[in-house]
């Protein structure tokens, strides 16, 4: 990838479907170039209806979910039955309802060691994923990387324990070298609360520190028109 892809869409209706084709895609380009895909997903309520389109005909089917390793780019720690568990809802909206079952990685966030967890789970990461998905937070953050985060600034480990500044605070997280690493990345968003952290992530000066999305720009970006609202008119914007 080279440089953001803006893809807005109509609707956050369309924003799922256009996102899960996108990710259908991507899975079987790297299905295709290496016979396998390991597959990074995002948790909180944007992607939720992404999984649910690809859970569905004809996406469903059109993927070997069998040649496909799932991970997470975050976790809470918190049970994995929970509701707030991005294990949780990616079960129920993805995983539990497709034809062949992939491999499944989660994260154990809610181990009372978190540094021990987050050591066994970067050892289960391959050097680089081939599909990463990302959400985003109004005040800039991606996975649960925060503003301000220590994590920001890792350049050796590949998941790190850490305290979010939303609850539950204790949290797994991936780190900036893994969002580097990955072959494709895809970052949803939307809303017009996210609007200025969008823009900063796309078109402000470097500064993950404040804004840590800046580290997935060169992905592609699927937003609402609402969350592309205080984007510059023709900067790159696409459509499906």
């Amino acid at each position: 990838m080279s440089g953001p892809e803006r893809i807005v869409v109509e609707d956050a209706a369309r924003l799922a479907d256009a996102a899960a084709e996108w990710v259908a895609a991507a899975i079987e380009r790297a299905l295709a170039e290496r016979g396998r895909c390991s597959l990074a997903l995002a948790g909180g309520e944007t992607p939720r209806p992404v999984y649910e389109r690809l859970a569905r005909e004809p996406l469903a089917s059109r993927i070997r979910w069998r040649d496909v390793t799932v991970f997470f780019g975050d976790e809470r720690a918190v049970a994995p039955d929970d509701p707030a568990s991005n294990y949780h809802m990616a079960r129920a909206a993805l995983l539990d309802r497709l034809p062949a079952a992939p491999r499944v990685h989660r994260m154990e966030a809610e181990r009372p060691d978190g540094d021990a967890a987050a050591r066994d789970y970067e050892r289960l990461l391959p050097e680089s994923l081939d599909v990463l998905l990302l959400g985003m937070g109004p005040d800039g953050h991606t996975a649960s990387l925060f503003p301000g985060s220590p994590a920001l600034e890792e350049r050796t480990r590949l998941v790190l324990a850490v305290t979010g500044t939303k609850p539950p605070p204790r949290r797994l997280t991936i780190t900036p070298p893994v969002i580097a690493a990955a072959r494709r990345i895809a970052v949803l968003a939307a809303g017009g609360a996210k609007a200025p952290a969008v823009a900063r992530a796309l078109h402000g000066p470097p500064a993950p520190q404040d804004c840590p999305a800046q580290l997935a720009r060169r992905g592609a970006w699927f937003l609402d028109p609402a969350a592309a609202g205080a984007l510059r008119t023709g900067a790159g914007a696409g459509s499906p």
